[in-house]
């Protein structure tokens, strides 16, 4: 099994198209209410969906975070504050350890750009339950 792609709300995609594409993803799919865009290196993929208002699930609006992993994440941070992209936390290493930076689409949607390593699938605390 593998994880096919998270679908995000946007309130403007022109906007979240363009910011996205500034992020330096691929856009592989474009209309007027849905665009899907790849990651440069793998296969993964994630798509945006036009909404005009925000969708209510028990009075919260969505609080989903989308991750992205780049080794060089210093750099790519670096180079995404010459483009203009501003930064809710610039890159920390967190308790976790993973080390990550934290931004906001236009939309709203909470985005964590990190670095991990080993630490992504086999953290010391590590469990491996099955049914």
């Amino acid at each position: 099994m593998r994880l096919n792609q998270v679908t995000l709300p946007v309130h403007d995609l022109s906007l979240a198209c363009d910011f996205y594409l500034t992020l330096g993803f691929i856009q592989i799919v474009s209309s007027n209410h849905y665009a899907r865009f790849m990651c440069p290196d793998g296969d993964a993929t994630f798509s945006l969906f036009k909404q005009d208002k925000p969708q209510l699930v028990d009075d919260a609006v969505n609080s989903s975070v989308i991750y992205f992993e780049h080794e060089a994440l210093n750099e790519w941070v670096n180079d995404l504050l010459t483009k203009g992209i501003e930064f809710y936390q610039l890159p920390l290493d967190a308790g976790y350890l993973w080390r990550e930076a934290i931004l906001f689409d236009p939309s709203g949607n909470k985005i964590k750009l990190y670095w991990a390593g080993e630490n992504r699938l086999n953290p010391p605390w590590r469990v491996n339950i099955k049914k």
